[in-house]
């Protein structure tokens, strides 16, 4: 039963990751089929993301009362609905309209999934989780390219992908009865008795290392954001590479991350969440700084797989070890804060890094890579060192 039900968010997470990456696939098509201006794309983006934000902050709360079961099937229809309004929307003015409850649909879902794979499930599980929201974002712009190659048929690629949405949300009501009939992992309540150092009565934000936790997945996803949408561009500028190899090169750095969570899934099993994110961000800094280098253009290439592969672990981990950094009964709300900032991160960092490319020099793309990588480091081990601190005075308080 439990490997069913992981088997279904596995599913739920693919379907996740499907209209993610659509709309950077179709724009081309769809401005000129509205007749906006290019930049619109952003615009559109950003109230996605403006919907996706809300629901990561108030999902705790929703979650408790409703359960994640139900809130995952609501907001899948809810996504279900809102790219069925994409397909039917006559003007730009009602894509926006739509853009919002598809980023709530899915700030909601995110944050409800990986907070009962971290307190049901495994270390590895969570791994293979994100590794299967790559695969979504992989065939999204594939589903839609089937569409669009003849005629600029975008309404009917949002169609498709609705379909699938609609199909996954009567999977996903089907097997409501599961959700409540598979235990939280027992080593994970083990953990919990042992390290959980806050009263239940503590708000979430005044636990001692949240606020660096959120540092952490800000810093994180603006850093895996930044590489995916300027990377190309610092390629073709500063490297002098053709567009389509720059974006092909670009391509390896989604594919390391995808590739590397897969992996990062079986070595969970000899290594702790903290080792892998630890690992992952030195090799992280080191692909950073291979851009830096005045070496051949491959090393470049080099360097985007290395911090591709180096993000991999860091996410999924990071997300692993919330019930444990901050006990069981504050991790649906923490966890929806984490999501909430971390697509924060994404949202704005990129557009700010591109004003001062605009502004001062694209040149500067290694530098400021390197700079998000090694905040989230601070971040991360100043969270180490403060949790281990905490957990030293109550085991001394204990004895």
């Amino acid at each position: 039963m439990a490997v069913l039900l992981l088997l279904i968010i596995y599913l739920a997470f693919i379907s996740l990751g499907l209209p993610d990456s659509v709309l950077g696939a179709a724009w081309p098509v769809m401005q000129r089929d509205l007749g906006v201006p290019i930049e619109t794309a952003g615009l559109l983006f950003m109230t996605i993301a403006g919907g996706t934000i809300i629901s990561s902050l108030v999902s705790g709360k929703i979650l408790k009362r409703f359960g994640t079961g139900n809130v995952a099937a609501f907001s899948t229809l809810l996504t279900a609905g809102a790219l069925t309004g994409f397909f039917a929307a006559p003007s730009i003015s009602w894509l926006f309209l739509f853009a919002l409850p598809l980023g709530l649909g899915a700030g909601a879902i995110d944050a409800g999934l990986n907070d009962y794979v971290a307190t049901h499930y495994h270390a590895h599980h969570m791994s293979w989780l994100h590794s299967f929201w790559g695969v979504g974002a992989t065939i999204g712009p594939v589903i839609m390219a089937q569409f669009i190659a003849g005629e600029p048929a975008w309404r009917n690629g949002y169609l498709a992908i609705a379909s699938i949405q609609f199909a996954l949300m009567l999977i996903l009501f089907v097997t409501l009865p599961l959700w409540g009939k598979v235990k939280s992992k027992p080593f994970a309540q083990k953990e919990m008795a042992k390290e959980e150092v806050h009263t239940t009565t503590a708000k979430p934000l005044k636990i001692s290392g949240v606020r660096l936790a959120l540092t952490a997945f800000f810093f994180y996803c603006g850093v895996e954001a930044l590489v995916g949408l300027w990377g190309s561009s610092f390629l073709v500028e500063v490297k002098n590479l053709p567009a389509a190899t720059a974006a092909k090169w670009v391509s390896f750095y989604f594919a390391g991350i995808t590739i590397g969570r897969f992996i990062t899934g079986f070595m969970t099993f000899k290594l702790s969440s903290r080792t892998l994110i630890r690992s992952g961000q030195a090799l992280a800094l080191t692909g950073a700084g291979l851009l830096f280098l005045p070496l051949p253009a491959a090393f470049s290439l080099a360097g985007f797989v290395l911090i591709g592969l180096g993000l991999a672990p860091i996410f999924p981990s990071m997300l692993q070890e919330t019930p444990v950094r901050f006990g069981q009964e504050h991790s649906q709300t923490i966890m929806g804060y984490q999501m909430a900032f971390a697509y924060t991160g994404s949202t704005f960092l990129p557009p700010l890094f591109g004003l001062m490319a605009a502004h001062i020099t694209i040149d500067l793309f290694p530098a400021v890579v390197f700079m998000f990588i090694a905040v989230m480091v601070l971040s991360s081990e100043r969270l180490n060192a403060v949790l281990k601190r905490i957990w030293k005075q109550r085991e001394k308080a204990v004895v």
